[in-house]
């Protein structure tokens, strides 16, 4: 199987960067970029009532292993509170900045237990170089191994995994809200994150008062179980969300850099749905339009998609959207590709 392909930057033309510049426009006219605080209230509102009821619903079930029914409810929940972290992060529900971290560290650090202040630098870096092997942090090899290239310098746990990867990708995914916490405990060693003090205690809090919860309400094998139960799913849920935005797609490196809407266009996908997908997937559905346009408020997005296809499509740049069960065979396909190098014989 070959490597996915690599995005060239496309020939050198007079102002180039006005063909974003024209879909701003655009954009700008609709009115697309105005904020929706009526919207934010009611979602925020709505999620808020949603995790109450849900650990409500922990304690009242008590010692039953019906909680694990609660484990799953909580788990879609804890992903509804991390999409609005996301939207927070991006400004789009605040205009001031301390405003939007400050309610980011509430929902991240405090709802979910999630390092806001390292997650938003990482997710600030995707945005700006989205698939790019050498500057996009969701590409680097730490499990899986994203290009043959990684395949074939992969040591240690890559390696070992990047045979199977595309069989594995989903159970390893129940790993990815462990590997949140553990994330964001572990940047707050790191000088350079800003407001670590404030970060760290909100992180303890929730971890005291989560497990103090289970371990008040359940034995301790039924906690126990609860919390793996919880967490895996939480994992699944948002590995679900965003594995369809990016895999599979386009991978830029080294010295290719297109101009700034064909580098999002063009390593982006979205996912057709109505609006039970926009809910399930916070808007991250239209991921074109949300990595052209990070700051506009999630429902804009599918006025928006009518506005850039055509754009991109009177420009002859590609533009993919597809099926979330397309979308996952693709991501799977591309793992499959990834590592096959890891799978042929060795030789001598």
């Amino acid at each position: 199987m070959n490597t996915p392909p690599t995005v060239r930057p496309p020939p050198a033309r007079p102002a180039t960067g006005s063909d974003f510049a024209r879909l701003s426009r655009k954009i700008q006219e609709a009115g697309l970029m105005a904020r929706r605080p009526g919207y934010y209230a009611l979602r925020i509102a709505a999620v808020t009532a949603l995790y109450a009821a849900g650990w409500a619903a922990f304690v009242l079930i008590g010692d039953s292993w019906w909680t694990l029914a609660t484990a799953a409810f909580l788990a879609f929940v804890f992903g509804q509170v991390a999409l609005l972290a996301h939207d927070l992060a991006h400004r789009q529900v605040f205009r001031l900045r301390k405003a939007s971290e400050r309610s980011g560290r509430i929902a991240g650090n405090l709802g979910i237990g999630m390092g806001y202040g390292w997650w938003q630098d990482k997710h600030t870096r995707h945005h700006a170089n989205p698939n790019h092997e050498d500057l996009d942090p969701d590409l680097d090899p730490d499990i899986f191994v994203w290009t043959q290239d990684q395949a074939r310098t992969a040591k240690g746990l890559p390696r070992l995994i990047g045979r199977s990867q595309a069989f594995l990708f989903f159970p390893l995914l129940t790993l990815e809200g462990f590997n949140l916490h553990v994330s964001g405990v572990r940047s707050l060693f790191d000088r350079s994150l800003t407001h670590r003090v404030g970060e760290g205690v909100l992180l303890a809090a929730h971890f005291v008062a989560y497990l103090g919860v289970l371990f008040l309400v359940l034995p301790p094998g039924e906690a126990v179980v609860f919390l793996l139960v919880h967490q895996g799913l939480f994992g699944v849920y948002l590995g679900s969300i965003f594995a369809p935005n990016h895999k599979g797609m386009p991978v830029l490196r080294g010295a290719d850099r297109p101009d700034f809407l064909r580098r999002q266009v063009l390593t982006s996908r979205d996912v057709r749905g109505g609006r039970i997908t926009d809910i399930v997937l916070g808007g991250l559905n239209y991921q074109i339009e949300h990595h052209l346009f990070p700051s506009m408020p999630s429902p804009h997005l599918r006025r928006a998609q009518v506005i850039v296809r055509r754009h991109c499509q009177e420009l002859g740049v590609g533009y993919l959207e597809t099926s979330l069960a397309r979308s996952y065979r693709q991501t799977l396909a591309s793992l499959h590709a990834a590592g096959a190098p890891l799978r042929r014989p060795r030789t001598a």
